[in-house]
């Protein structure tokens, strides 16, 4: 019979469903604890905060570079496999990485490890894609992302809480510890792919055809509209966590690392509002849920411009569940609406740009931040979001009219 993917409530969706939450948790967990340990980075090593800020910016490059290799490698020998030895040789680098006697030695073990990382973000969504039944594509692609931003907040509460008494590098190697067991806890519980078979859509050696399957999305005007999605809104989410810290460290708010570090904890907002984003998006549809999120995105970015550490923290709540609304929308929205032969590249060319954003803006940014101040920095920030929209407008509301871009995954 013809698999037509695990059904909500089944053992195997929810094992797949926590599968990936752990190897969200192991991603992203050590490709941002540098974050929150920043400022006493800076300080140890005699940096400015856009130099302290590459050591986040390498590990999100490397990542970029490797989602579309790790798209072809996970076609030929399977999303699991591919997974699986991405995420176990990123968390032996992460634990190497803290080691580092020099700025370039870190640097680099964070590039090659983000290159590792690339695995999961490259294939998880096309995996998913294809072992869920497609009305609950939607959905499920938000739990995923409610788990990759706990591990986003784990890596970065865990390193700044730990980095405070005990130094960066104690704190790093702690997130990568944790990550380890993430690694196992997927391994054992995602289950076997059913909806996919390695190889099967071309003969072996066909470098052509990876071409094609690699080039075809590039020719959709709403795929590339939603990659731009993932290249201007993480590029701005990275950029604000990267340097509220040392904002709010200075006057007139002078907080100390401990309290800065607590802020992380903004990032729970992310955790609910993906998977809501997502119901909603099965309701009402994935571009008017999309647009709404850009919108709390920008209404939070103004909030961070007020002189009262409340209304920073509520204008962070906001634009965390904003963007995560809008990344679950937009990243779940590229597979679906992609050719079957091609939805890991896809998804893959979604996620290079989004960490091609994250790498380019959050050290981009940080100039304007060191440069100008804080003001201009948040201006950049709401300009990016507002080009989003802009060009969501533009090809992904003519691409609405269409039943498979648009209706929830179905």
């Amino acid at each position: 019979m013809t698999f037509s993917g695990h059904a909500p409530g089944s053992t195997a969706y929810r094992r797949l469903i926590a599968g990936l939450f752990f190897a969200g948790i192991a991603t992203f967990a050590q490709l941002y604890s540098p974050q929150a340990v920043l400022p006493r980075l800076s300080a140890d090593l005699g940096v400015a905060p856009a130099t302290a800020a590459l050591t986040v910016s390498a590990a999100t490059l490397g990542l970029a570079a490797a989602v579309i290799p790790w798209s072809l490698v996970a076609d030929r020998i399977g999303r699991i496999p591919a997974m699986g030895i991405g995420v176990l040789a990123a968390t032996v680098l992460g634990l190497l990485a803290p080691l580092s006697t020099t700025l370039e030695m870190l640097l680099l073990l964070r590039l090659v490890e983000g290159v590792a990382l690339g695995a999961v973000p490259a294939v998880a969504l096309a995996y998913l894609s294809e072992e869920v039944r497609a009305r609950s594509a939607a959905a499920a692609a938000g739990s995923y992302i409610a788990g990759t931003t706990v591990g986003g907040l784990l890596g970065r509460i865990l390193s700044g809480i730990v980095g405070e008494p005990a130094g960066w590098r104690v704190g790093m190697w702690t997130v990568a510890a944790i990550c380890a067991v993430a690694a196992v806890l997927f391994l054992w519980l995602v289950p076997r792919a059913e909806g996919f078979v390695p190889g099967r859509l071309r003969p072996p050696g066909d470098a052509v055809g990876a071409l094609a399957r690699l080039v075809t999305p590039l020719r959709s005007a709403s795929q590339l509209a939603l990659y731009a999605q993932g290249f201007l809104l993480m590029g701005a989410f990275v950029a604000v966590y990267n340097y509220l810290g040392f904002h709010l460290a200075a006057e007139p708010f002078a907080l100390p690392s401990w309290l800065v570090t607590l802020l992380f904890l903004a990032y729970l907002s992310g955790t609910f509002s993906s998977p809501w984003a997502g119901s909603l998006a099965s309701r009402f549809g994935r571009y008017p849920v999309l647009l709404g999120a850009i919108a709390v995105m920008v209404a939070g970015a103004l909030l961070l411009l007020a002189g009262v550490t409340a209304l920073v923290l509520l204008g962070l709540v906001l634009f965390t569940a904003g963007f995560f609304g809008a990344h679950a929308v937009a990243s779940g929205w590229a597979p679906v609406a992609a050719d079957p032969s091609t939805r890991a590249q896809a998804s893959s060319l979604y996620y290079f740009g989004y960490y091609a954003g994250s790498s380019l803006f959050g050290w981009a940014l940080g100039i304007v931040f060191g440069g100008v101040d804080w003001t201009w920095f948040v201006v950049a920030v709401v300009v990016m979001c507002g080009v989003a929209a802009a060009l969501a407008g533009g090809a992904l509301h003519r691409a609405s009219g269409s039943h498979a871009l648009d209706d929830g995954g179905s």
